[in-house]
């Protein structure tokens, strides 16, 4: 039985289901999930992200995280994790960066949080040299300093979408029209997350939420707050989200959600105002949110990028200026994708996010 015969045979039994049921069937199905069984990053796979654009990315980052250790008095051990690692790029290149700053790498406890067991065999391939821990729930993190990353990770939570009309609120649902899947929408209810949203929107607004994000946010934010430490969250979005942002891609390219279920990646952009809200409630504090452009200026991409350049000349020199400009530059990722940072109450937010 392939998903798509599973999934139609759900709806025909259950009834439609949320968006937010779909895209976890998609992803994480245990025989037929999109992340379950590949590894889709990379030329090869359905997307590329930062870290396998350029190790730029990954070195600024660690160095970040490294100096806002270092301004919290350098502790004796701490937890550097990362959320959805991928295949662990992103923290090679920030621990091979980190090296260079005395102790921290061997107070650091490596810990990943990834639901893939494919991937997961990659990461410890990637990251055989620093015995990484794998965690299954961010309730699993020590109750210690946390200096965490998570660059795309909330985009692919299970978003749920409802639209507005002159009598309230209604549920996008998908549904089956004979062996395909379709798009409808559920009865008029009254939705308590969106009652702050009917002074911000108007009939045929479509808004989306993310709950899975909260109770994550909120774990990660406390243990910060209470323990110390720092976060840096990377993702595509904005603040205060409008529209529907629902995608699939395959072979980096656009692709119909609903077409071939399992078979692409399937994201929403990251709506950071209700994660920055989550975190202060949780007794953390959050930087603004800053576009990866800036950030990674601000940080020194630019000279890292000369350094780097100075040996190369040809197509590799070529590749280097062009990855430079897709982490950085407006028309590329760097105002989609912004970054918001955590950190305790009294301490200054990590580098590159000044306030």
């Amino acid at each position: 039985m392939s998903l798509q015969d599973h999934l139609l045979a759900r709806i025909a039994q259950d009834g439609p289901m949320s968006v937010a049921d779909y895209m976890t069937e998609c992803l994480l199905h245990p025989t037929h999930g999109y992340y379950t069984i590949r590894d889709p990053l990379g030329t090869q796979g359905d997307f590329i992200t930062a870290p396998e654009i350029s190790q730029m990315f990954g070195e600024l980052i660690g160095l970040s995280l490294a100096q806002s250790w270092m301004d919290q008095g350098h502790p004796e051990h701490f937890v550097l994790a990362e959320l959805g690692p991928g295949r662990g790029t992103l923290m090679a290149d920030m621990l091979r960066a980190s090296s260079r700053v005395p102790g921290f790498n061997e107070a650091a406890e490596v810990v990943l949080l990834e639901a893939s067991p494919a991937l997961r065999d990659v990461q410890a391939q990637t990251l055989k040299d620093h015995i990484p821990r794998w965690i299954d729930s961010v309730a699993d993190l020590p109750e210690a300093p946390l200096f965490l990353v998570a660059n795309e990770f909330f985009d692919a939570l299970p978003i749920r979408q409802f639209l507005r009309d002159r009598d309230g609120w209604r549920e996008r649902l998908i549904g089956r029209d004979g062996t395909a899947l379709t798009w409808g929408l559920g009865p008029h209810a009254d939705q308590i997350a969106l009652k702050d949203r009917l002074n911000d929107t108007a009939d045929g607004d479509l808004v989306e939420l993310c709950a899975a994000a909260i109770p994550i946010i909120t774990v990660v934010a406390g243990r910060i707050g209470t323990h110390g430490g720092a976060g840096l969250i990377v993702d595509y979005g904005d603040w205060h989200s409008l529209g529907d942002t629902f995608q699939a891609l395959q072979a980096h390219e656009r692709a119909d959600p609903l077409a071939q279920p399992g078979q692409a990646d399937l994201t929403a952009h990251v709506d950071f105002e209700p994660l920055a809200l989550a975190a202060r409630a949780a007794g953390c504090a959050h930087s603004r949110l800053t576009p990866q452009g800036v950030f990674l200026e601000r940080l020194g991409i630019a000279t890292r990028a000369q350094a780097l350049a100075a040996p190369l000349g040809g197509s590799e020199l070529e590749a280097l200026i062009a990855a430079h400009r897709r982490l950085t530059h407006p028309d590329e990722m760097g105002n989609l994708f912004k970054v918001l940072g955590l950190y305790p109450t009294p301490s200054a937010p990590p580098p590159g996010l000044e306030p």
